[in-house]
């Protein structure tokens, strides 16, 4: 739904100039000085709406990009076939308006819209989706952030503008749930190699979202206009920025001042502390995340080489049980979450409740310290005159975790492991790094925290633990997540990708979390609440998904910041620390009496009641 914007105030030099008039004085000029606000207002100078963000971007290339700061972008960017309903994820138009399989559901055919335009003015059809689809089956590099979408296809073509045919393989149960960026074709073929390409040298970069990227500074900031004509209407905000705080305190700290509109990922105390303030308003609802420990499994690529320095003991399942069995869960949700989280279980979180899944009572690995000393002491992991586990070829359990200095939850987590698996004789270094990716993708670690926010379709997620998002060699990349290759997981993965039937694909996937809960490999801790806040000031009101109580940050669609309504107050310059100038200088009669504006509104202020305001 669009919501009109309210109409702008009046600027404080009109507002002095009110005042004044009203004090008896005449022959006022009004002269505006570069860089004020009068002269903001001469160029119709907006409103911004700005994000603060501690995730760095990977890639601003569709065919790249995985973390979440950058898809989120990319879901501002570009056009997807489908999107997600913003009051319960069904599936509703994208790019495209309609779809239909044939009756032995191997070939689809979408219906393009015709109102879809490149923000270069040329319009969006099918043969850009086409193009889009048919690079990433063609070149592998291309299909590193999205090939698994695409790697059942058979045959993708474009008879005409407005339809799209992608011929299968075999049945795909994904088809109208392709979360896949459609780029245009007659700006991406001039690309050379994908696997370098990050699309980000030349602005604006051309796209058919409701916003387009005009610019961006590594760990700095990239910033977005509206695409005004984006066929379900352009966003109310002037320009979408989103600012890099490696420092939350930093971040929360911005929100206060006003520097910022919004702040993701807070954590319970802030929360606490924003949540008193004055025109600041904390969301606090389920999330669509979990956060979990990954455990090296032995880093492979598909030619089968093996890579990395992961700690052997870890390829013992016996050893991934015991550490298990030594994490309380009910204490991290309590201690670090505070109680806005709820206890993990299962891979998907219960947000999602046809797929949520949890272990059967004798398969649950409960909080148990004496069970886990005994799993170690059976396995042949006993302690030595240090009290130090050691293996039988005497190297002691001492082991690494990728911990995200930007996230305070992990150093939180790292304490308590710490703890207990000290007691059981096992040592811990928790390595905290600005950025985990490099020593992740080389295999070069023994456990990390992890985390992933999940899609209404589960697909995705799934796919990133089989064995064909390996590398293809140990000096490529992959989409997997975690370098686990388990053929009974990959069988379960390829039967639910073929199944329509869907109470018997959420069998499936809860059977494929059963699998891969039983192999040790992943554990997942908790499920995070949506914890994040905005100023009211700047924002008089944005959209949550799902909207009776859902998350701003990381939706599965644009609608929060397409939808954001800037509030009358972010322009006035009203010392909520919005960043707005109100050095105007006023130059009155012959005389050339110079007043600041600023200062005769704040006199008229003082002397007013409380009942007195404009």
């Amino acid at each position: 739904m669009v919501t009109k914007a309210p109409p702008r105030p009046a600027s404080a030099a009109h507002r002095a100039l009110r005042l004044l008039l009203a004090a008896g004085v005449t022959a006022v000029s009004l002269v505006a000085v570069p860089g004020t606000a009068a002269a903001e207002d001469d160029k119709s100078a907006g409103n911004t709406l700005t994000v603060a963000v501690s995730q760095s971007i990977d890639s601003l290339s569709p065919f790249l990009a995985q973390k979440l700061t950058s898809t989120s972008i990319h879901r501002l960017a570009y056009e997807y076939l489908t999107n997600y309903d913003v009051k319960d994820a069904r599936t509703i138009p994208g790019l495209a308006t309609a779809w239909t399989p044939s009756a032995d559901k191997l070939t689809w055919t979408y219906t393009i819209r015709e109102n879809s335009k490149w923000s270069d003015g040329k319009p969006a059809t099918a043969e850009d989706a086409a193009w889009t689809f048919n690079k990433m089956m063609t070149d592998p590099n291309a299909a590193t952030a999205n090939g698994s979408f695409t790697a059942n296809f058979a045959q993708v073509t474009a008879p005409d503008a407005k339809t799209l045919v992608i011929r299968l393989k075999k049945p795909q149960a994904t088809m109208t749930a392709l979360d896949v960026p459609i780029v245009p074709k007659h700006v991406w073929e001039k690309v050379g190699d994908f696997s370098k390409f990050n699309n980000d040298k030349q602005f604006p970069i051309v796209g058919n979202g409701p916003f387009v990227i005009t610019d961006f500074k590594v760990d700095q900031y990239i910033k977005l206009k509206p695409n005004k004509t984006f066929w379900r209407g352009a966003p109310k905000f002037d320009e979408l920025v989103f600012k890099y705080y490696k420092d939350g305190d930093a971040a929360v700290a911005a929100l206060q001042k006003g520097e910022v509109s919004f702040v993701p990922n807070l954590t319970p105390a802030q929360a606490a502390a924003l949540g008193t303030q004055k025109n600041i308003k904390v969301n606090d609802a389920p999330g669509r995340r979990f956060y979990a420990l990954a455990t090296n499994p032995g880093a492979k690529a598909q030619d089968g080489k093996s890579f990395g320095n992961g700690h052997k003991a870890l390829l013992d399942p016996e050893v991934r049980k015991a550490l298990f069995l030594a994490v309380d869960r009910t204490t991290l949700v309590d201690k670090v979450f505070q109680g806005h989280a709820v206890e993990g279980e299962g891979y998907i979180p219960p947000r999602f409740g046809s797929y949520f899944w949890k272990p059967e009572t004798g398969q649950k690995r409960t909080y148990d310290p004496a069970e886990a000393a005994k799993v170690l002491d059976a396995a042949g992991y006993r302690k030595n005159a240090d009290g130090k586990r050691v293996g039988k070829d005497g190297r002691p359990l001492d082991f690494r975790i990728l911990c995200h200095a930007t996230d305070p939850n992990d150093k939180a987590v790292g304490k308590y492991l710490q703890e207990w698996w000290g007691e059981l004789g096992v040592g811990l270094k928790v390595e905290c790094l600005d950025s985990v990716s490099d020593p992740w993708v080389k295999g070069d670690y023994d456990l990390a925290f992890d985390g992933w926010s999940v899609n209404p379709d589960p697909d995705y997620v799934l796919s990133i633990h089989t064995c064909g998002t390996l590398p293809e060699t140990p000096k490529d990349s992959g989409a997997t997540d975690n370098f686990i290759c388990d053929r009974q997981f990959d069988g379960l993965y390829a039967q639910q990708a073929v199944e329509y039937d869907a109470a018997k694909r959420a069998d499936l996937v809860k059977r494929m979390q059963s699998r891969l809960y039983d192999t040790g490999y992943m554990n997942i801790m908790a499920y995070p609440n949506a914890l994040e806040a905005y100023r009211t000031d700047q924002i008089k009101s944005i959209t949550t998904m799902p909207e009776a109580a859902g998350n701003l940050w990381g939706q599965d669609g644009y609608w929060s910041w397409w939808s954001a309504v800037p509030a009358a107050s972010a322009s006035e310059g009203d010392g909520s620390g919005s960043g707005s100038s109100t050095n105007i200088w006023l130059i009155l009669g012959p005389a050339a009496i110079v007043l600041v504006a600023v200062g005769v509104w704040t006199a008229r202020r003082r002397r007013s009641t409380a009942d007195d305001r404009e």
